[in-house]
């Protein structure tokens, strides 16, 4: 699906012609007196840098389309913003500053959240063990304060846990596999020791 996005839009960039030098300028002059239409010409005329600065960083961790999309809105933002003379090379210098910073902090952003879900999985996972191992030993499953004090961890850190899983589950429900979901011991019983705790004071 995402090739076939990619491959319309390169059709549709062959269309689009460059910005020449004198005709960039003119645009930056005319955006100046408050051309909209001069705006949208040199968004369009920029297109391809857009695009070029995209691919360096294809691979990364972030689908193409994806880059390819946050260097489009950095660069109409660079048009918007623009403040300075009426020179080409400046204006492109100001654009791909604008259009770099924007996906390099987008390939931030992901590298982040894959951090993040590793983490969380990696938690739960543990969890899922010890829970499992001390239903063995004690021939039901464990309390909340049982896996706490199994795990060295406090009763509020193993619900913090089990509180960052559902809330995944709940984002994620519709992309996961609901009966390996449905594996993982420990979910329900926490969520209902959670609730007894409160009563115990």
């Amino acid at each position: 699906m995402h090739d076939d996005f990619y491959q319309m839009y390169l059709e549709e960039m062959g269309e689009i012609a460059p910005c020449t030098k004198e005709e960039a300028e003119h645009l930056l002059r005319e955006i100046k007196a408050g051309s909209q239409e001069a705006k949208k010409r040199l968004v369009e005329g920029n297109l391809q840098t857009a695009l070029s600065l995209s691919k360096e960083f294809d691979g990364k961790g972030v689908l193409l389309t994806d880059l390819i999309q946050e260097a489009n809105m950095a660069l109409m933002m660079a048009v918007e913003e623009y403040e300075g003379d009426a020179d080409k090379e400046s204006f492109d210098k100001f654009a791909e500053e604008r259009m770099r910073s924007a996906v390099l902090e987008l390939l931030e952003e992901e590298v982040a959240a894959g951090q993040t879900g590793e983490e969380l999985t990696a938690r739960v996972n543990v969890l899922q063990q010890i829970s499992q191992m001390l239903a063995g030993e004690l021939g039901r499953e464990a309390t909340v304060e049982e896996l706490a004090a199994k795990m060295k961890m406090s009763v509020e850190e193993i619900q913090g846990i089990m509180k960052m899983a559902m809330d995944a589950v709940s984002m994620n429900a519709e992309n996961m596999d609901m009966e390996a979901l449905a594996g993982i011991e420990g979910l329900e019983i926490l969520e209902e020791e959670t609730d007894g705790t409160d009563y115990e004071g």
